[in-house]
């Protein structure tokens, strides 16, 4: 890759440091997608003596890619995304690709695309962790922090994602059961 290509793609998705989620970190502050997404993956890479059987590196690669539109749209909750929305991040991730020279087009276009199917387990595990991150980090912030949706939304977001397999189930209701803990602070 020319040095200006690898530059501009850089650049681009410096974004991602830049654009907020809507979760707060435990100092205080809103996280950024980069952090989400840096967290994510060391996520993947934490659980591979648990999955021996799935490809770890690529899971890492989904985690590291996974949200990259947002350095275009920034990032919408997802209690608050629409269809549209989902199109409209998965074109500036076709964009953003679409700068990039082979094989690392072709490579990243293809991850992405098994992502979005979701029929691979190194897909399924990394949309599992994505809701478990994002479930996590809100265990993490000052339940102040919480909109009245996400006490709901703490038992059930993820639930369907996670249960694809059992280590990864057992890590969503120890997740569920600490969101317990913290709401119960509050009673």
């Amino acid at each position: 890759m020319d040095n200006r290509t690898f530059l501009n793609f850089l650049g681009q998705i410096e974004k991602l440091k830049c654009n907020t989620r809507h979760s707060w970190t435990s100092s205080g502050r809103h996280e950024s997608v980069a952090e989400h997404s840096w967290r994510l993956a060391m996520m993947a890479y934490l659980v591979k003596d648990e999955l021996p059987e799935l490809d770890h590196d690529k899971v890492i690669l989904m985690c590291l890619i996974h949200d990259l539109g947002e350095a275009v749209t920034g990032d919408i909750p997802t209690f608050e995304k629409t269809s549209q929305d989902e199109v409209v991040e998965n074109h500036a991730v076709a964009q953003l690709f679409s700068g990039l020279p082979e094989p690392y087009y072709t490579e990243l276009t293809t991850l992405f695309t098994e992502m979005e199917e979701q029929q691979t387990p190194e897909a399924k595990l990394y949309k599992a962790l994505d809701k478990l991150e994002a479930l996590i980090q809100h265990n993490e912030a000052d339940l102040s922090t919480w909109l009245p949706l996400e006490y709901d939304l703490q038992m059930t977001y993820g639930t369907e994602e996670c249960s694809f397999c059992d280590y990864i189930n057992r890590l969503r209701a120890t997740v569920r059961d600490d969101s317990k803990q913290k709401m119960a602070l509050d009673e």
